[in-house]
């Protein structure tokens, strides 16, 4: 295990090292090949659970137990698994757990851009060693899908529909055939078993590239949700804030769940164009409005009340980040804000402070 003492953000598979350890112990279900744990046991893993010899299991993903049956299932498959979903429905977050969980490493990775290079998905060379020696398997520089081949373990591609279609389809051959062609060494590469993609990709984000349904027919594609009740969003958030200030040591807490109710509120209600009470219909802004937005402007007013407050969360820590995460378009944007004040929060009483330290940002 890695020593995290002071890293900023511990990989799934160190923060997580004494669950994974427990699981293993009392882990006596069928697991399939190189897999560490069986898909019980990764299921227990995310989603919390005590276990027999009184081991509690935190929870890290509040959603369906279905839904992760499904991705853990196809994963014991052939078949690779695309998590997609708006941004902020922890598509990133599920596939780092379940690679730590079932391969032991998150950290073979592919992070996808406009700028992707085809290397980034099969291999290049070593340039130096290439002149020097000439084509050779010493010269090749491994990519993250490659080495995942060779050690039979899972690798994650992150936002696959930014990567250019053409270089996406380099996948086709080994997500099918299960081997990486070398044509300049006349060799390949087969995978071991225990490999597999776990890949996410969402919609709503300019500059998104289409998948080619060559390469659609060889995922199994799970769409994950936005939290379905404020109970279950308002947790999500509340863990999470409070691991991220334990990590950037900040002494403020939240002592109550009022201001994370808010926040959260605010964002369903503009997301659905409607009041939680279904009474009034309003206008939606461009921003997503997602559950990870929300975890940064609580943790944004965590942060705002330790070093200049007295270390309580109040409406005026939050209000900064809450007007940048909703006004992204400061023209339509901030018309949908100003109306929302207007109609929504200026008439709750109980958020009176709230509306001012709002109105008082302009």
């Amino acid at each position: 295990m890695t020593d995290t003492t002071h890293v900023l953000r511990a990989h799934a598979e160190d923060a997580y090292a004494a669950e994974l350890t427990a699981l293993a112990a009392v882990d006596d279900k069928p697991r399939p090949p190189e897999w560490l744990l069986s898909p019980w046991a990764v299921t227990t893993y995310l989603l919390g659970g005590t276990l027999v010899d009184g081991t509690e299991i935190s929870p890290k993903y509040l959603g369906s137990r279905r839904l992760m049956e499904v991705a853990v299932a196809s994963l014991a498959t052939d078949r690779a698994l695309l998590l997609l979903g708006i941004p902020g429905t922890a598509k990133t977050w599920v596939s780092e757990h379940l690679a730590a969980a079932i391969s032991g490493s998150s950290q073979l990775v592919v992070q996808g851009t406009a700028g992707t290079p085809e290397e980034s998905l099969r291999y290049g060379w070593n340039y130096a060693r290439l002149l020097a020696e000439g084509p050779s398997r010493a010269a090749i520089v491994p990519s993250p899908v490659m080495r995942a081949m060779e050690l039979g373990t899972l690798v994650r591609i992150e936002e696959l529909t930014r990567i250019p279609a053409d270089v996406q389809d380099c996948l086709i051959t080994v997500l099918s055939e299960k081997h990486l062609p070398i044509p300049e060494l006349d060799d390949e590469v087969q995978a071991r078993q225990g490999f597999n993609v776990i890949a996410t990709a969402n919609n709503r984000d300019k500059g998104v590239n289409d998948l080619s349904s060559a390469l659609k027919r060889r995922f199994n594609t799970l769409v994950l949700p936005l939290p379905d009740t404020l109970e279950q969003e308002v947790e999500i958030v509340r863990t999470r804030v409070a691991a991220l200030g334990r990590s950037l040591q900040l002494p403020a807490e939240l002592e109550s769940l009022s201001e994370i109710e808010r926040v959260v509120t605010i964002f369903r209600e503009l997301r659905s164009g409607v009041t939680a009470d279904q009474r009034t219909t309003i206008k939606s802004p461009s921003a997503t409005l997602s559950t990870a937005e929300a975890i940064s402007v609580m943790t944004n007013g965590v942060a705002l009340a330790a070093h200049f407050g007295d270390g309580v969360v109040r409406a005026d820590d939050i209000a900064a980040g809450l007007v940048g995460a909703i006004i992204k378009d400061p023209v339509q944007d901030r018309v949908v804000w100003q109306e929302y004040l207007e109609t929504v929060v200026k008439d709750r009483k109980p958020w009176t402070d709230l509306y001012r330290a709002c109105r008082e940002l302009g």
